[in-house]
Order: C-alpha cells, then sequence, then structure tokens
C-alpha cells in the first residue's frame, strides 16, 4: 500500500513540476526547452547510440539467421529486428505470454545470463520440420515439451546463439554457451525484478502463412563491460578488421594444398668462363659457404629461411633455425 502512495506522490509531484515549468513566464525558453522530467525508479542505463549499435549487430545476426536456417529447415525463413526496447525485467516478464519458449544462455567472457524467447507458433513449425513434418503449427506447443521436443530445441537454439556467437564477434570475441530451457519467465530469472534491461525483438516468417515473434533479452550487468564499444563507429571499423582477417583465413584454407618449389642454396663459388669450360666429372669445387654455416632455403626460388642440413633414416633433409633476413 505505502509503495503505490509513494507512486502516486511522484506522479503527482512530476505533473506539478512539468506544469510549473510550463506556466513559469520567469523560466528563461532555452531552458524550458532543455528541460526533461527523469525517472528515478527506471533510469534510463542505454543511450540512442547503444539501442542503435545493438539493432545494427542483430540485424546482421538475423540476416545470416535466415539463410542458414532456410537450408536446415528446407523452407522459405525470412527474420526482421522490429524494436529494441529498454524496461525493466518485472515488465518484460509480465508482457510476455506465459506460453513462450524461455531458452537461457551466455556470451561468455561477458557475464551473466540472456533469454531466448521463441513463441509457440515458430517452435511448433520448427519441430515439425525437424521431425520430418510439412511445418504446421500445432498448438499443442503451447503445453510442457516432451522429452523428444526439447532435445530438439536445445539442438535448434545452440544452432541460433552461435550463429549470434558470429555477430557478436563485431564487438568482441564471445563464445556461447547453453544453460537451460525454462518453463515460463518466472521459473529462471536471470536478474532482478527492477534490473534494466534491454529488450530486441524478432518477426519470423517460416513459409507462406506462418508468422510468430522471437525475442531476446540482455540485462544491463551483462552489457556494461561492452558500453563503451557499443557505437555504430567502433562496430562498424571492428567488423572491417575481422573481415579482412576471416578472408585472410578463407584464402589460406583455398591456397593451403597448392604445391610450392623448396630449395636450399649449398654455397657459391666464383669462377672464370676457362675454368667452367674445363669442368670435368669428378671435379671438385670450392664453396664460399662454411661447413658450421646456415645455409638459405628458398620457398618459390624466394629466400625465406636459415636452415642447417642433416639426415634423417639415410635421408638428407634440413632444420629450418630462423626466417630469413636480408642484409642491409
Amino acid at each position: 500500500m505505502m509503495e503505490n502512495e509513494n507512486l502516486d506522490l511522484n506522479s503527482s509531484l512530476g505533473d506539478e513540476l512539468e506544469a510549473e515549468i510550463a506556466e513559469n513566464s520567469d523560466i528563461p525558453e532555452d531552458f524550458k526547452r532543455g528541460c526533461k522530467l527523469y525517472n528515478f525508479r527506471r533510469p534510463d542505463k542505454f543511450s540512442k547510440e547503444h539501442l542503435r549499435a545493438l539493432q545494427d549487430i542483430h540485424r546482421d545476426f538475423v540476416r545470416h539467421l535466415a539463410t542458414i536456417l532456410t537450408g536446415y529447415l528446407r523452407m522459405e525463413v525470412e527474420i526482421d529486428v522490429i524494436s529494441v526496447d529498454q524496461l525493466t525485467y518485472e515488465e518484460y516478464t509480465y508482457s510476455v505470454p506465459n506460453h513462450v519458449q524461455n531458452m537461457i544462455f551466455k556470451l561468455n567472457p561477458l557475464s551473466g545470463e540472456i533469454s531466448l524467447g521463441m513463441s509457440p507458433e515458430v517452435l511448433s513449425v520448427v519441430l515439425d520440420r525437424m521431425l520430418g513434418g510439412s511445418g504446421v503449427t500445432n498448438d499443442s506447443h503451447k503445453n510442457e515439451l516432451t522429452q523428444i521436443e526439447e532435445l530438439l530445441t536445445i539442438k535448434f537454439v545452440e544452432k541460433i546463439i552461435k550463429i549470434l556467437e558470429e555477430a557478436w564477434g563485431a564487438v568482441l570475441p564471445v563464445k556461447s554457451e547453453f544453460i537451460t530451457l525454462a518453463n515460463g519467465y518466472h521459473s529462471v530469472p536471470i536478474t532482478t525484478s527492477g534490473e534494466i534491461v534491454t529488450l530486441i525483438s524478432f518477426e519470423v516468417r517460416l513459409g507462406q502463412k506462418n508468422f510468430g515473434l522471437m525475442n531476446i533479452c540482455f540485462p544491463y550487468p551483462v552489457l556494461e563491460t561492452v558500453l563503451p564499444k557499443l557505437t555504430p563507429q567502433y562496430i562498424y571499423q571492428h567488423a572491417s578488421v575481422v573481415s579482412n582477417e576471416i578472408g585472410r583465413n578463407e584464402t589460406l584454407e583455398r591456397i593451403k594444398n597448392a604445391e610450392l618449389e623448396f630449395s636450399v642454396i649449398l654455397g657459391k663459388a666464383k669462377l672464370e668462363v676457362n675454368e667452367v669450360l674445363d669442368l670435368k666429372v669428378d671435379d671438385i669445387i670450392k664453396l664460399e659457404q662454411k661447413l658450421d654455416q646456415e645455409l638459405i632455403a628458398c620457398v618459390n626460388k624466394k629466400k625465406k629461411f636459415y636452415v642447417v642440413p642433416g639426415n634423417i633414416a639415410n635421408k638428407t633433409c634440413v632444420k629450418i633455425t630462423n626466417q630469413y633476413q636480408p642484409k642491409e
């Protein structure tokens, strides 16, 4: 009762303050325009820039996810980000229907748990396709899942959070970890009721006539350490670095089986033309190379390594000792 009275008091005080600012002619207009009421019971912890960055991350996520799921489920899949909001965890849990399936996971090294919610309209179609069906909505999935359905759901969720892990690579390297399936949002809370969370909502279209919702809930403590990186500028710059590294690795993967010429320079010698013309079989040429001096190995006729000669199983070999550095 006391809490409700306090809420009414705060609301009335806020209304009085707003009216006084609007009507008082002694207050400068510039001050009036810059004045904004602040809700101490529900402060904004995420700036508009943070929310915009989260939207960009998850737009990339759903583009990749839709492509993967189209092949995995063998049906057309489209996913769109429809909103990115901040609210209290209590508001979030009470706004979500009880029959929405709640999956909890982590993105290490981010601290804390994250919630993935999926409506039965989406989950029933997915499970039907995974079981070999045509992909129809089943109202029975508004109830508890069977043991087989739980195993299939976990497998499906692990695929989703793996793709989410890749999308978050634009901010920092993370490793996804599935925690549990929860029956409703009240049975296994991921944070306190008054904590601010970011809710990212998606519309999922499966085939031509199946529509449903999916959402991801990030509590503020999970994202607190990475807030300085949650800017569109940082994400775009970092994403280009990551994509360059991925491109380099993909190029190396494609050419790793290509054959290269590997040769070793045993030494050099200077001879006059008449000495070269007089060379015969069994003649010995004195090289400038010393016995204890490292040799130079070439890859495709380019000097790359210093090596020392040896013998293994009656076969001549060389051991790489260092990378070749041209003498200045």
